[in-house]
């Protein structure tokens, strides 16, 4: 068997590892590299570690783009092979690749625009909606704890994750031609923190021989556990004080839907005053819709609350915006509310608009529940700089910045080791992968200091391991 670390080594988007097992080359995630605009066209562009065209089939694990958002490229490059995923990770990407490709259109249609004033041939987008949608034509769903041939003498397995709706570990059961053994290969994908207001909690493998694992937050731990309601309150409240607008970044998919729940709590319980809700993204509302399809990824108490009281995600005082009307009223209305919007690195998507209207007023507060990676525009409001750009044009950072990352989906250092030391087996190898070269690397030392009976090591942006 070989492992090739072709994305997320060294940092934590463009996830992709090709496994070479019984002449079949399968693809562990396909996902889009975020970060600055010219060098993510250009990674993204290219596949320079494989020939799509070769790969025999894809194993998704989640959803999210920077695990999923290039595979219509990957279709439109050759690869003609089934992808496997979970039925609600295929439910998801059905919109969120179709929201990627329209995005992508948009920002080439504003970059031609610049190129050609200074008379550069125009840039065409990864995908269109077109290449989405005949990508998903490739799908294969696959249910939790059902074991599938995906090839000769390889049977895979996913196992809920806790992340987001639908996430999975992977676990590949090989019986390898090459020397005749039996090996279980696990790989993480990314690993839920447990307790998840919605979700369940990622699930402790048996029997495993190696392990490909993520290290977002190695070195790091989050500031508060998750369900940490008091805390959200207490910022709730004091933003409420300042009589500006609540702008929160977040992830059209889980953690919206999860704010959506944790804010019904809280009007309910009288812990908050009971302001305005507003979800401007045509991808969150989408994306609740689909939460609404697959209680078999809930947690026990979003399961009964499902079928024994109401709805989670909606509340009276909550409004879903999905035309650009719309969302162009809000940005005009001065009335305070709580805007929850897409997308959570600020990256794209009508955050840039309300940030572009409410970023300089110090009445405002901008709320950021989730990761947001280096040289984003989510990361530089993170870090406190005194000023961004938004559309090519500068402005001061005067709002209320605030911070808690117990809404994070990821698993924090210590979770990491739990979810590592629930896992049995020789574990005889371990790779770790999406993370920032400081998180891996802190990470691997405190792996190492702990699992002395196997090999840790950090994974290389295009090396090759055999095992």
């Amino acid at each position: 068997m070989k492992l090739k670390f072709c994305g997320a080594a060294g940092t934590t988007t463009g996830s992709q590892h090709l496994l070479e097992v019984n002449g079949q080359k399968i693809l562990l995630d396909c996902g889009l590299y975020q970060g600055r605009r010219h060098d993510a066209y250009e990674i993204n562009c290219n596949f320079p570690h494989f020939d799509p065209s070769e790969i025999d089939s894809v194993v998704l694990s989640h959803a999210h783009i920077d695990h999923s958002g290039n595979l219509p490229n990957l279709s439109k490059s050759g690869f003609k092979g089934n992808i496997y995923a979970t039925f609600a990770t295929r439910d998801l990407c059905q919109i969120m690749l179709a929201d990627s490709a329209r995005i992508q259109t948009k920002d080439v249609e504003w970059l031609n625009k610049k190129r050609k004033k200074k008379d550069l041939p125009p840039v065409q987008p990864l995908y269109e909606e077109i290449d989405a949608e005949l990508c998903l034509r490739q799908f294969v769903n696959v249910g939790y704890d059902r074991p599938i041939l995906i090839a000769n003498g390889v049977t895979l397995r996913f196992i809920d994750a806790g992340h987001i709706l639908g996430s999975a570990q992977v676990v590949l059961d090989v019986v390898d031609e090459s020397d005749g053994k039996k090996k279980r290969f696990l790989f993480s994908g990314d690993v839920g923190r447990g307790n998840n207001d919605i979700l369940r909690d990622p699930q402790a493998v048996k029997d495993v021989d190696f392990v490909l694992m993520e290290s977002t937050y190695g070195g790091r731990e989050h500031e508060l556990g998750t369900q940490a309601d008091e805390k959200i309150a207490a910022i709730l409240n004091k933003a409420i004080e300042r009589g500006g607008k609540i702008i929160i970044p977040a992830f059209a998919v889980e953690r919206t839907q999860q704010l959506l729940y944790v804010l019904h709590q809280l009007f309910v319980e009288k812990a908050i005053p009971e302001i305005p809700v507003y979800v401007d993204s045509p991808l969150a509302v989408n994306a609740t819709e689909i939460f609404r399809l697959h209680p078999e990824c809930f947690n026990n108490e979003i399961y009964n609350f499902l079928f024994e009281k109401a709805d989670p995600f909606g509340f009276e005082g909550l409004t879903l915006v999905r035309s650009v009307t719309g969302s162009k009223e809000l940005n005009r209305d001065d009335r305070q509310a709580i805007i929850i919007t897409a997308s959570g690195m600020c990256e794209a998507g009508r955050i840039l608009h309300h940030l572009k209207n409410g970023i300089d007023d110090p009445k405002n507060t901008i709320l950021f529940v989730g990761y947001c990676a280096e040289n984003t525009l989510g990361w530089k409001i993170r870090e406190g700089w005194d000023e961004v750009k938004i559309f090519g044009q500068a402005y001061p950072l005067r709002a209320h910045v605030e911070i808690m990352d117990s809404f994070s989906g990821h698993a924090d250092h210590s979770e990491l080791l739990d979810y590592f030391h629930a896992m049995t087996g020789k574990k005889e190898k371990v790779w770790l992968v999406h993370g920032a070269q400081s998180r891996s690397d802190a990470f691997c030392e405190a792996l190492k200091a702990e699992h002395g009976a196997g090999d840790v090591s950090v994974g290389v942006l295009g090396a090759e391991v055999e095992f």
